[in-house]
């Protein structure tokens, strides 16, 4: 009986282990509008092989639907920096970023905290490593926007919520 619980528990441990976790943006990690900014992950964890990357607001106002920003990520990459044109959208707070299936743009596997959209020229937060040290994050801001270079990832513009990828695709709403 002991031998069974403790396998049952180890089981349920592994499925929580394996989760997908947005680390970045977050509360205290802001995107600046139109500008480079970074989406990290933990891509050790998570059984998904790949996903859709959504960029999601609860004010319908300022975005009322989530718009896919990257139309198939592999997971392995753990981090993406996006580009000018799709960090392009209003300053204010309220944003999440939505990890869903390429399928299934409903079917979420993560939800970032939610986070802020600064103003086009606002600094960016600043870091603190694992190690205790500190850094200004300027990597992904305008002086860095010379040095960028797109390296594979699609770019997708506004596509619905629920239409699948492949549909995006066809008509020409998604860049592979």
């Amino acid at each position: 009986m002991f031998r069974r619980l403790a396998l049952a528990c180890a089981a349920l441990l592994s499925v929580v282990s394996a989760q997908l976790t947005i680390t970045s943006p977050g509360t205290n990690d802001w995107w600046v509008a139109s500008s480079l900014n970074t989406i990290s992950w933990t891509c050790t964890t998570s059984t998904f092989s790949n996903f859709t990357i959504l960029l999601s607001n609860s004010n319908t106002a300022i975005l009322p639907a989530p718009l896919a920003i990257i139309a198939v990520q592999a997971n392995y990459d753990c981090s993406k920096t996006i580009t000018q044109q799709q960090s392009a959208q209003p300053a204010g707070t309220g944003y999440t970023v939505l990890f869903a299936s390429t399928l299934n743009s409903t079917d979420i596997y993560a939800q970032s905290q939610p986070f802020e959209i600064k103003a086009l020229g606002s600094s960016y937060p600043t870091t603190t490593s694992g190690v205790g040290g500190t850094s200004t994050g300027t990597p992904s801001g305008s002086a860095g926007a010379a040095q960028a270079t797109k390296t594979g990832g699609t770019l997708a513009e506004y596509v619905p919520v629920g239409m699948s990828m492949v549909a995006a695709l066809a008509l020409g709403l998604v860049v592979a």
